[in-house]
């Protein structure tokens, strides 16, 4: 990596870090914010935060593209100015309208600042840096909305409507600070490192292309059920399970998730330096099994016969394993995503996969919220641990279709220039023509 690479990262990473503690500031706060301080009821908070996913993913499907042909830039700058009004009007906004309106601009600014932040990571980042880079990312992403949440849970105020406005003002002033971070940075001309690049010439650009690379359809398929099976079950099936069955506190449930990234946070560099060098595919692998381990004992929280002080330990530590699986996740699966993207494509398919973790966060709490209504807490834990060992088995069968750099990229192509070159047909059927060698086993 260049200086000049390295200073534009540390730049973006800056930029991000400090978005992500405007994020901490109101995240927490929002459905209160609504359904009570703003007296619109429950059933428009609940509203609001279904406007805020479908918000992202109308724009998802579009922002691969452009990406790809403006650079990653303009658009992250667009979308830092677009979620600044849109969280700013959220803190004015008094009637339905407004907040919906107000949350539509914020979720859609969002959601096209992820994928041109990852996009301009991979550009500024090397087949050898790339995983510290994205696990830097993720790492500054949870410390700075764990600060941010601390600080605004200090600041706020259910009854002063106007303790809001400056949390929604803060995050506002975040968007814009992030905005001003990536404007400062000269990102290389990536696209033209590899003009000759077999994959761009053979299939093209779009989604199309795309799912023409079955490697990435199966890693959007693992990604879906990964997303699904965590984060999607947060604030919805596993919260209602906690305060249901294990009948923890909801002060209790601040702990657990607190937990949660303490683990992220505290884990994540130990976690680095074990999975570098090591098969993404089993890494993930892996982390499915952590996750298995965590919803056994998070349901075993509920079987605990008159100690709630152990059913509340088994609740915090099944919380702080999903952090553990997520420091395994953050330096491997971004990473792939870009090296089985082709050099003109990586926006594609940074968005591509930003839209199916999307879905998963839109479908994961729907499913665990009715299941939880219906008093199905067996059948949930039980979906789950399925889910989590299905992570393991479509990691591995994700390994056979990878090829060794892709896989394993430090032990095959140390230093290589970013994004990865790769010589590899469109189709698995002409694979012999590959001049990488294939994995064989997961």
């Amino acid at each position: 990596m260049t200086t000049a690479m390295g200073a534009a990262l540390r730049r973006i990473q800056l930029g991000n870090a400090l978005s992500a503690f405007g994020n901490g500031f109101t995240v927490p706060f929002l459905f209160v914010y609504v359904a009570q301080v703003r007296d619109l009821g429950a059933s428009t908070a609940g509203m609001v935060l279904a406007v805020f996913a479908v918000a992202a993913l109308a724009v998802l499907p579009f922002t691969g593209r452009v990406i790809d042909r403006r650079g990653p830039l303009p658009v992250a700058l667009v979308g830092a100015v677009a979620s600044a009004f849109g969280s700013m009007g959220l803190g004015l906004a008094s009637d339905e309208a407004s907040v919906i309106a107000a949350v539509a601009l914020l979720g859609a600014g969002i959601a096209v600042i992820q994928p041109a932040l990852a996009t301009m990571i991979v550009w500024c980042s090397t087949t050898a840096t790339r995983s510290r880079a994205f696990a830097t990312q993720f790492f500054l992403n949870n410390l700075g909305l764990g600060v941010g949440g601390l600080l605004g849970g200090l600041l706020v105020d259910a009854s002063d409507p106007s303790s809001f406005v400056r949390l929604f003002a803060i995050e506002s002033v975040m968007f814009l600070v992030l905005g001003a971070a990536v404007a400062t940075v000269r990102l290389p001309k990536v696209s033209k490192l590899d003009p000759a690049s077999a994959v761009g010439k053979q299939a093209g650009g779009g989604w199309r292309a795309m799912l023409r690379n079955r490697a990435m359809v199966q890693l959007c398929v693992l990604g879906f059920v990964m997303f699904f099976a965590c984060y999607g079950q947060f604030e919805s099936g596993l919260a209602a399970f906690a305060v249901e069955v294990t009948r923890i506190s909801p002060a209790m449930l601040g702990a657990a998730l607190a937990a949660n990234t303490a683990a992220i946070v505290l884990a994540q560099f130990v976690v680095l330096r074990l999975v570098e060098g090591r098969r993404r595919s089993r890494v993930i692998a892996l982390t499915g099994l952590v996750w298995t381990v965590a919803w056994l004992v998070a349901g075993a929280s509920g079987l605990v016969p008159g100690s709630q002080a152990v059913a509340t330990g088994a609740i915090i530590s099944a919380y702080a394993l999903f952090g553990l699986g997520e420091a395994m996740l953050s330096p491997t699966v971004a990473p792939l995503v870009a090296d089985l993207a082709p050099p003109t494509q990586v926006g594609q398919y940074n968005s591509g996969f930003a839209l199916v973790k999307q879905l998963a966060l839109a479908v994961g709490p729907a499913v665990g919220g009715l299941m939880a209504a219906s008093g199905m807490y067996v059948a949930y834990i039980a979906m789950l641990v399925g889910c989590s060992l299905g992570i393991s088995v479509l990691a591995l069968r994700l390994g056979r279709r990878l090829t060794a750099r892709q896989d394993n990229p430090l032990r095959t192509a140390p230093g290589a220039a970013v994004p990865a070159q790769r010589r590899e047909p469109a189709e698995r059927g002409s694979q012999a023509e590959s001049t990488e060698p294939v994995t064989t086993a997961a």
